[in-house]
């Protein structure tokens, strides 16, 4: 598997994509990180843009593209484990499955999703 610097690389969740793509303040200094995204996210990114009319999706569909890892079916199943020991918090599928990565890969999740709040591994950012 693939070494990640733990203080340089996020696992970026759609939230976050979508902050960064409207020049969220808060969310700058990510633009200088090393972003991780999966299939799932990538997936909820394309739908995003789509959904809210961006102009010119292909250019920020192309800029992700690069950042997609695969999540391995042990991740999925853990994921899934998670999500339903959390399921008072309705904790999306895509979430999960990359909360559960970063922290298999050892980086932290990004997020601004209010659920994720207190979570051990969370970088939250509203």
């Amino acid at each position: 598997m693939t070494s990640f610097t733990m203080n340089d690389t996020f696992l970026y969740d759609t939230y976050a994509l979508m902050e960064i793509l409207n020049r969220n303040p808060n969310y700058e200094i990510y633009l200088e990180k090393n972003p991780v995204i999966n299939e799932f996210i990538f997936a909820e990114f394309c739908y995003n843009l789509i959904k809210c009319k961006v102009k010119d999706p292909r250019r920020h569909i192309d800029e992700v593209k690069p950042a997609i890892l695969r999540a391995s079916p042990e991740v999925i199943e853990e994921a899934m484990e998670f999500r339903y020991k959390n399921k008072k918090k309705k904790l999306s599928m895509a979430d999960c499955v990359s909360y559960c990565m970063a922290r298999k890969i050892g980086i932290k999740f990004l997020t601004g999703d209010k659920e994720f709040r207190d979570i051990e591994g969370v970088e939250f950012v509203k």
